[in-house]
């Protein structure tokens, strides 16, 4: 193992046949069931993957490796998302999942994901403890020997449940009765045969987009942002639909598109879904949100007297709020959101449905729930920007990161925030946030402002504080 194995954000990633090898999977494998073994005795764990090259190989690895380590082992029969994955662990009552993904991580990557028995991505605690044992095996020269023990490894399909399950959560009635329109691209993953036929069940015939299986993803990241959008904006404009919606590789993220073809930023449909949410279902309570998600969420939170509650950045975090069922809704500006009585995790499809049963109900495009809404809260505009780190440029963010900053761009600094990364919050309720990511050598920039001139203009400060000298 070159490199050290470790648990970012949202599980570990790596590149194929360079750190994310068949030895470094099965090295993972046996750390988990070490673990394991440690604190749980014998559970049962879900092995699931993606659509990635090699997804379904390395996930039988990983099986193998459980079971000769006496794990039994529940293997997903077909491609799976993250979300179906949760509903699985926490249905069946098992010890956790192993799911081969890489998210929205470029065709080139693929990881792995390690959730507990709640469903709910693992939290560093528990990652560290893995961490420490896949050091351990690496440095003693472990490697698996013998059979795998095949009576503990059990085929199972996963779709039919969490789709029943989604039904509960959805009010596909509203959808059903409606002339909505819709279009959706599953970007090659594995999304596809769950959305498009939950949709199609309702008899809305979408229009549909890269169901097919690429390990390439068409060339493109799997991740439904603007970009990536580009040919479901078409279709939006072209066929005159009311909606498009996009989820990511393992479908766990979600993108959105309103029905003159504009792409609606992650930030936007969660405030808009929380408003929606609460006058429909009369919730009470709290919403979480990372520390990188849009200020909007707590306008509306005062709105209907709820109370905010703030993470770092990954949905682990929000993921325990949503167990203990604390909070109406969770959700994070990188397209991730669960709400009450769902999962301790991010679900895009969930979340498409969602939104297409609050534009059916509304019968109002998203702009105009956005306007409606911004004249109850005030304007507030967010973006964020990557910025990609060679080793000595990240040193010098780094170095940025732990300064004290009292000014930036001219504005006085009100408050210093390091949940995560460095966020300045500033008097007028802007603000900026620079964090290193916790899955990939990038480091993203954020900012919110009551207008977009002075959005640009943050926005315009923070590319040269991250390029600039350290």
């Amino acid at each position: 193992m070159t490199n050290k194995i470790t648990f970012g954000t949202s599980g570990w990633r790596a590149i194929i046949a360079d750190q994310f090898t068949f030895r470094n999977v099965r090295l993972v494998g046996e750390a988990i069931a070490r673990y394991l073994n440690t604190v749980a005795g014998t559970p049962v764990l879900l092995v699931g993957y993606d659509n990635r090259f090699l997804s379904e190989h390395f996930a039988k690895e990983a099986a193998d490796v459980l079971s000769r380590a006496g794990v039994r082992v529940l293997l997903s029969s077909e491609a799976v998302p993250t979300p179906a994955v949760s509903f699985a662990v926490r249905d069946r009552k098992l010890g956790g999942a192993v799911n081969i993904t890489a998210s929205h991580n470029p065709g080139e990557y693929n990881g792995i994901k390690f959730s507990g028995a709640d469903g709910a991505p693992a939290l560093p605690e528990v990652t560290s403890r893995i961490e420490a044992e896949i050091e351990a095996l690496d440095a003693s020269g472990w490697d698996s020997a013998g059979l795998p023990n095949a009576d503990l490894i059990e085929p199972v399909s996963l779709r039919e449940g969490y789709l029943r399950d989604l039904g509960s959560k959805v009010d596909l009635d509203v959808i059903r009765r409606s002339d909505i329109r819709v279009g959706y691209d599953a970007l090659h993953g594995v999304g596809a045969g769950y959305l498009d036929l939950v949709l199609r069940e309702l008899g809305l015939n979408p229009f549909v987009l890269h169901t097919d299986r690429d390990v390439l993803f068409g060339g493109r990241h799997p991740e439904p942002d603007e970009g990536n959008l580009a040919q479901l904006k078409h279709a939006v404009i072209h066929d005159r639909l009311t909606l498009g919606l996009g989820t990511d590789g393992d479908a766990d993220r979600f993108g959105i598109l309103d029905s003159d073809g504009a792409y609606f930023h992650p930030n936007d449909v969660i405030a808009l879904l929380l408003d929606y949410l609460v006058d429909t279902r009369q919730w009470t309570g709290a919403v979480a949100r990372t520390v990188a998600t849009t200020h909007l969420i707590d306008r509306v939170a005062r709105l209907h007297g709820l109370e905010v509650l703030e993470t770092p950045v990954g949905f682990k975090y929000i993921g325990q709020y949503i167990d203990a069922n604390r909070i109406v809704l969770g959700g994070e500006e990188s397209a991730g959101l669960a709400i009450r009585g769902h999962l301790p995790e991010k679900d895009g499809i969930l979340a498409c449905l969602l939104v297409t049963e609050m534009v059916a109900k509304r019968g109002k495009s998203l702009r105009t729930q956005l306007n409606s809404l911004f004249k109850r809260t005030g304007e507030v505009y967010n973006q964020r920007l990557k910025v990609d780190l060679d080793p000595e440029i990240r040193e010098a963010v780094g170095r940025k990161l732990a300064a004290n900053v009292e000014e930036f761009g001219g504005r006085k600094v009100l408050r210093q925030d390091r949940t995560d990364g460095l966020k300045l919050e500033f008097s007028d309720d802007a603000w900026v946030l620079a964090r290193l990511s916790g899955t990939e050598p990038v480091a993203r920039f954020y900012a919110e402002a009551g207008s977009r001139s002075e959005l640009d203009g943050l926005m315009a400060d923070g590319r040269r504080w991250l390029q600039g000298p350290g």
